[in-house]
């Protein structure tokens, strides 16, 4: 029989083996005693057996969590032995299951299982019943309630407190009234259009990244994936502080804290929520200490940490807030990541790790800064494309605009923000700089200087409104400059920034193109109808005020007011602000999107150049 093998042998009945008196004639060599080696085997023998008995008792079921199996289910596990087939009770020698005691402990167990059922189904009824007899809304209100009891206790559990970091002293933010009543009136000029361009998307897109201001409704880009994260909010809330406009930024600061949740299903950019969230997050932070903005900005690093988990350590150029999955862009050089995005890292990696303690971050981008380094450069200019796969350039092709920009300006930024110790940044820069002095910046026919762009050891001769930006870089890193070239840089960031002002003045509107050519007498004139367009861009307001910062020429304090001005003139619409499709024609048509970087850094240059203020900011923003 098969059954009682399933059984512990204690519970076998098992006859002991009758040798007979005649036995010892079946074992002629039989010895009365063992020899120690017998002895010492027979010892092991038994010592295994009785380990494997008792350590199967390690093995056993825990009866705690198998309660149904003990409660009228005995035959699951342990198979019934049927008392009428000769088994006797376990003072018999026998053991048979089910029987006596047990077997009445087991009926009543299983009756009260029964009974729990029973009540519990009928409860279940009874519940079902009043959900019917409620409307749909107030099922709908209930289900989102639990649903918000969820989140804040997984937020409650997940959020770990940050040490404590001192706010650093905040610098030249003015407050009272400016004694001039001219720069009194043009300070509330753009006080005012930074009202206008808030309260429209407070009205018409609040909690969506951007603001059409025609239609009037929310507007977003691929570049923050498929949900609304505020982007506006985030990005101008450094700009609401600095401009005295609290109300406003306390509005901000309460809907980060209640709904700007990055927990979604939703592929961003690495490099734009960077700049746009983290380094508006912990520009809010350091200007008001509120620890909110710390918070959030941790946890979105934290989601952006798996775009790093490359074959090289250069991040991918996009990655799903959720999965942690990335990808580069399908149209860069042979999926290659780009310069300017992975680039443009480095000042908000390192605030993390001041701010946490945790290393991660500055490890992630000082690991990049140490594989440039090893790279060749041809001509020792910085090719736009690097596969993160191969560690390779791509197509070489070199720009202080698009693609590169704010590379450059993060190197410099790394040593001033280290109070001039980052050498490593400090030579980063000037030989990169020396290099696109060398082969990109060239002097049209009619005098004007500009920064062309290398492609394939071709110069191509024209220059975008993102490459005006490099005016002011130039004037911000001529101290400290090598070989006592700090005049040098001035002037060529003053040369730069009128070659800019002219791209504006040549416009019918006085706003400049996005890109512009010097070629066949045409000069910083825009040809292609694709590049008249002019879309709230910061960059030449921008070098105005470092140039006005370093020289008080007021020449750049006028240029910038003009500018102000224009885009007062031609890009406000009643719900806001737009950009404008050709900056050549009189009677211009509407792009209809109102862009977070136009509160976040045009309006603020405007406003830092008027009242002479310094900021606290991030990516692309004036120190």
């Amino acid at each position: 029989m098969t059954t009682p093998a399933l059984l512990p042998l204690s519970g076998r009945r098992i006859p002991p083996r009758n040798l007979g008196p005649s036995s010892s004639s079946s074992f002629p060599h039989h010895r009365a005693t063992l020899r120690l080696s017998e002895k010492f085997i027979l010892l092991l023998i038994l010592s295994a057996f009785i380990t494997l008995c008792f350590g199967a008792f390690f093995f056993l079921p825990d009866s705690s969590k198998h309660k149904r199996f003990d409660l009228g289910l005995e035959d699951v596990l342990i198979p019934h032995v049927d008392a009428g087939e000769g088994g006797k009770n376990a003072g018999g020698g026998y053991l048979v299951h089910g029987q006596g005691r047990d077997q009445h402990r087991h009926r009543e167990e299983e009756e009260r299982l029964r009974n729990k059922i029973r009540a519990d189904h009928e409860k279940a009824l009874e519940e079902a019943k009043e959900k019917l007899q409620k409307s749909r809304d107030e099922i709908q209100a209930e289900i989102q309630t639990e649903k918000n009891k969820i989140v804040k206790g997984l937020k409650n559990k997940s959020s770990k407190p940050l040490p404590p970091v001192p706010v650093p002293n905040l610098v030249g933010i003015n407050s009272g009234d400016p004694v001039d009543p001219d720069i009194r009136e043009k300070r509330d000029k753009i006080k005012e259009m930074m009202k206008h361009a808030w309260d429209n998307y407070r009205q018409y897109g609040w909690g969506h990244n951007e603001l059409k201001p025609i239609a009037r409704k929310g507007h977003s880009t691929n570049i923050f994936g498929n949900s609304q994260l505020g982007a506006t909010i985030v990005d101008a809330l450094d700009t609401l502080y600095i401009m005295g406009l609290h109300d406003e930024f306390k509005e901000g600061q309460e809907w980060i804290d209640n709904h700007l949740d990055f927990s979604v299903n939703s592929e961003v950019s690495v490099f734009e929520v960077n700049i746009r969230f983290i380094g508006g997050l912990l520009a809010a932070y350091y200007l008001s200490g509120q620890e909110v903005f710390k918070l959030k900005a941790v946890q979105l690093a934290g989601k952006l940490i798996p775009a790093f988990n490359t074959p090289t350590g250069i991040p991918w150029a996009m990655v799903n807030l959720k999965s942690g999955v990335g990808r580069n862009w399908g149209w860069a050089s042979a999926g290659s990541s780009i310069l300017s995005e992975f680039g443009t890292l480095h000042m908000e990696f390192v605030h993390l790790s001041y701010l946490t303690g945790n290393p991660v971050y500055y490890d992630k981008v000082m690991h990049i800064r140490k594989l440039l380094q090893k790279m060749d450069r041809p001509n020792g200019l910085y090719p736009n494309y690097l596969n993160p796969r191969t560690g390779r350039w791509g197509q070489h092709h070199t720009s202080m605009g698009g693609l590169g920009d704010s590379f450059y300006e993060y190197l410099l930024k790394a040593w001033l923000m280290s109070d001039k110790m980052d050498m490593e940044a400090r030579k980063m820069y000037d030989d990169a700089i020396e290099a696109i002095e060398k082969h990109l910046i060239r002097k049209s026919n009619g005098g004007l200087t500009f920064i062309g762009e290398w492609k394939n050891g071709h110069l191509e001769r024209k220059m975008g409104h993102l490459t005006c930006f490099a005016g002011g870089l130039f004037a911000l890193g001529a101290d400290g400059s090598r070989d006592d070239k700090a005049g040098h840089y001035l002037q060529l960031g003053a040369e730069i920034a009128h070659t800019c002002h002219e791209s504006y003045d040549r416009t019918t509107l006085k706003l400049g193109p996005e890109a512009f050519k010097f070629d066949g007498g045409v000069e910083a004139v825009a040809v292609r109808q694709n590049e008249k367009y002019y879309i709230l861009r910061p960059e030449v307001i921008e070098t105005y005020w470092y140039m006005w910062r370093f020289t008080h020429d007021p020449k750049y304090r006028q240029w910038g007011w003009e500018a102000a001005q224009a885009i007062d003139k031609y890009c406000r619409v009643s719900g806001g602000f737009s950009g404008v499709k050709d900056v050549y024609s009189s009677a211009p048509t509407y792009d209809d999107v109102q862009q977070s970087f136009f509160l976040a850094e045009t309006l603020k240059a405007a406003c830092s150049m008027i009242l002479e203020c310094r900021r606290c900011t991030s990516a692309r923003h004036p120190d």
